[in-house]
């Protein structure tokens, strides 16, 4: 039986004194005006209102008939204007002639319904914007299939978006999960949708529809956190591949036996690295540059292509350094590598075009 190592304190999750928020699927936001700017906005349409019916009845003022006096001046139009606008009228303004009339119903009238949508127009604002983040969000549902999702959004999993974002997966393929709103807030800044929310628990990893994804990378702080989300994704996805880091090495037995595909120990590879640059500077830089996605040389694996059926490994255009035939992975220099199979699937070191690194979420 195994046990989980715990980190110690100094390495805990980021998000330990931080509230989290209820989980909820957040989509990436578009663009919208700053409340002052619209509240500025909305002003200065219903004064422009209340200012072109005040000239409308005061070029027509000899039509209305004012109860106090007879006559209308500027002042009595504006009046007349803002009560009308505002209200149903008091009544000791009418407008009695023919073309007064006339002007109330086919000007005046259409100012008032105009005049009161701007009043209500933050309400009205509110449920639309209500209504069309349901749609996106139904329609989200609806069409996402075969996508990853990603546990973490701390340095390994931004790493892993960027490797994966560098191979071809569009970021509307990407599902990112984390207990941090802030951390969600600069995944959407970035176009992922993201979920807030504990992946330890299913109906989390629903929100996130992990039992429709394809695969699903666990890139958490802490290695007790890694089983747990591991066995409830498993649970919820028989089929997708599933890939764990950790930070203790003992600790990648039971990543294994929880569920993942394959498990990373983060610590023991930046050790390896370390040492491997004590041993040769250059050989180091040149694995760093492998394990970067997108920035120098690339390990890419991909399909054999007709015209290399039948080759040795070293007559493809590419560097091959192994052959998966099935479930064996043969090295470049295994005589049963060669020659080459249609079937197979070869790992090769490739020129890649640098892209663009993903913006660091608040701390």
């Amino acid at each position: 039986m195994f046990h989980v190592k715990l980190p110690s304190r100094d390495v805990m999750a980021r998000h330990v004194d931080e509230k989290v928020s209820p989980s909820r699927v957040h989509l990436p936001r578009q663009v919208v005006e700053k409340p002052l700017w619209q509240v500025g906005k909305r002003l200065l349409m219903a004064l422009g209102v209340l200012a072109l019916t005040t000239v409308i009845v005061y070029l027509d003022r000899d039509g209305y008939h004012d109860n106090a006096n007879g006559t209308l001046d500027f002042l009595d139009c504006a009046y007349y204007a803002t009560v009308t606008l505002s209200t149903t009228g008091y009544g000791d303004i009418v407008p009695h002639s023919d073309s007064a009339r006339l002007v109330n119903i086919l000007l005046v009238t259409p100012l008032r319904v105009l005049f009161l949508i701007i009043l209500v127009g933050t309400t009205l604002e509110v449920l639309t914007e209500r209504t069309r983040e349901e749609w996106r969000l139904n329609r989200w549902r609806s069409t996402l299939r075969d996508h990853t999702v990603i546990v973490g959004f701390g340095t390994k999993g931004r790493s892993a978006i960027q490797t994966l974002c560098a191979t071809g997966l569009r970021k509307e393929q990407i599902v990112i999960v984390d207990p941090s709103s802030k951390v969600i807030d600069t995944a959407n800044a970035d176009g992922f949708v993201g979920v807030v929310g504990d992946a330890t628990r299913s109906d989390v990893l629903l929100r996130a529809e992990v039992q429709k994804a394809r695969q699903i990378v666990i890139a958490t702080q802490r290695d007790d956190t890694a089983v747990l989300v591991t066995l409830t994704a498993r649970q919820l996805n028989r089929g997708a591949k599933i890939v764990a880091a950790v930070r203790e090495e003992e600790n990648a037995p039971l990543l294994r036996q929880s569920g993942a595909d394959a498990v990373i120990t983060s610590a023991s590879a930046a050790g390896r690295l370390l040492g491997l640059s004590v041993l040769s500077p250059s050989a180091g830089t040149v694995m760093e540059d492998l394990i970067q996605q997108g920035s120098g040389l690339d390990l890419v694996e991909r399909p054999v292509i007709k015209a290399e059926v039948g080759k040795n490994v070293r007559e493809t255009e590419d560097l091959v350094v192994s052959v998966l035939r099935g479930h064996r992975l043969l090295g470049y220099d295994d005589p049963a590598a060669s020659p080459l199979q249609l079937t197979d699937r070869v790992i090769t070191i490739v020129r890649a075009a640098p892209v663009t690194p993903l913006t660091t979420p608040p701390e």
